[in-house]
Formats: C-alpha cells, structure tokens, sequence
C-alpha cells in the first residue's frame, strides 16, 4: 500500500467516524420527521423521500436512524470515557507502584470479570429501569477489569526499562515523570484499548436496545431497530439492514482507525 493511498484510508476512516459523532450531536436535528411519527403502512419500500422505507409502525426509518445514533453511541462513548479515566488511573497506577496493596486492588477488579455483562445491564436495568445512566454504569462496570489490566501491563514494561529510575536518579518530581516519560509511552496503548473498548461497548449497548433495556419506545436506537424490524426483513430487508449496517460501519471504522493510528508509518503494508 503507498503512502498516499494509507494517507487516504485514514482520512476516509476519520470522516467515518467524525460522521458518526455529528449524528451523535445533531442527529436528532437531521432527522426530517419525529422518531415516533407515523408516515405510512408498515414496512412500506424505499422511496424518494424515504430512502429506507418504513418500519415497523410505518415510521421513516431514516428518521429513526439518525434520532437512534444518540441513543446508541452516546452511553457507548460515556462508558468508554469513564473506564479510560478511572481504569487506566487504577492500571497505571498498579503498574508503578507494584506491591500488594496494587496486587489486591486489581483482584477486587476482576472479580467484575465474572460477572457476565448481559447479567450486569439485567439487574442494573431491572433497578433502574429506563435509566441511560444505569446502562453506562453496567458497561463500564463490565470493560474496567480488561482495561485495568491493559494498562497495568503497559506501565510495568514501562517501569522495567532503566529510564524512570534514571529520572528519578537527577531529582525530576513524579509530575515530570508521568507528563515526560511515562504517558507519552502508554498514549499509543491507551489510545488503541479505548478504541477497541468503544467497540465493545457500542455491542452492549446494542445489545441493550436489542432486549428492551435502556430508554423505553418509542425512543429509537439501532439495537431496537434491529429488533423491530427483524420480522419484516422479507417485506422491507432496509428496515432492518439500516441500523445493522450502521453499527457495522461505526465499529469496522474505530477498528481500523485505531489500527491506522498505532501501528508505524513504516509498519504498514
């Protein structure tokens, strides 16, 4: 692959994603019709002003689609902010200082590893029902103990290799060691975990719209879509490949992006 052609893919891979977070922002604004605004029978076909027909209750689903992405990738991104934060402080800092009490801390974390995550949204959901904060809280609940323990494992190769000692060895303070020594090192590794974490998370709450959980109807997002129109996908195959297809771009895009965005120039092939 040239160089131009590599240039080009990220560029494509940013536009990708930069779309989605404009949806994210103004979906709802983009929307011609109302989420929950009847235009016609359901599962009508594809027509100039509806470019992917009607769903279920006759809705555009265009319409839903772009008031869904909020809904979807919103918790998604809010989950993946707070795990990046609080995850990776916690790794970050297991990985440094070493010990017991690191040690300890990090198994109290994997004990949220064996909760299954669908367990997790269930019973967060069933306490809180409705709620887009219990929904954060169960995904980022079921992504902290893999990036606690990404984190911790870049900050040990980190502290193994001579230079922190060496800092500290000429009197630099712990500020100057983590601003100039030892983010710049992890940045790469944190920027990849965070993306391939915002897949998953995008997944689950997928997932979570999929079963019911989250914001009720007629409030859209893909995992409903998903599941609404699935038993008309003979009638009208948009209906249902619409919001599928758009979770497939979105996180296909966040994938290669990271990809592009940590691998060396002269890596690539």
């Amino acid at each position: 692959m040239t160089a131009k052609t590599r240039t080009a893919a990220r560029y494509v891979l940013f536009a990708v994603v930069a779309a989605m977070a404009v949806l994210v922002v103004a979906g709802a604004r983009l929307a011609p019709h109302g989420q929950a605004e009847q235009l016609g029978l359901p599962f009508e076909g594809p027509t100039a002003s509806r470019p992917f027909g009607t769903d279920v209750l006759g809705r555009d689903v265009l319409s839903r689609l772009l008031h869904g992405a909020r809904a979807t990738l919103l918790p998604a991104l809010a989950a993946t902010a707070a795990v990046t934060v609080v995850g990776g402080g916690l790794g970050l800092w297991a990985g440094l200082r070493g010990g017991r009490g690191a040690e300890a801390a990090v198994r109290v974390v994997d004990v949220l590893a064996a909760v299954p995550p669908l367990l997790l949204m269930l019973v967060l959901a069933a306490g809180q029902p409705g709620s887009s904060t219990a929904l954060v809280v169960a995904i980022a609940l079921a992504t902290l103990p893999l990036g606690v323990r990404v984190v911790r494992s870049a900050a040990r190769g980190i502290a193994a290799a001579g230079y922190l000692e060496t800092a500290r060895a000429r009197g630099d303070r712990p500020a100057d060691l983590l601003r100039y020594d030892v983010l710049p090192n992890l940045a790469g590794q944190v920027l990849a975990d965070a993306c391939i974490r915002l897949v998953a998370c995008v997944h689950l709450t997928a997932t979570a719209g999929f079963l019911g959980l989250g914001p009720g109807a007629p409030h859209a997002d893909w995992g409903r879509m998903v599941e609404e129109n699935l038993p008309g996908a003979e009638l009208s195959p948009t209906a249902f490949l619409a919001p599928t297809l758009a979770l497939i771009l979105f996180t296909v895009s966040v994938t290669l992006l990271a990809d592009r965005l940590t691998t060396p120039s002269g890596k690539e092939s």
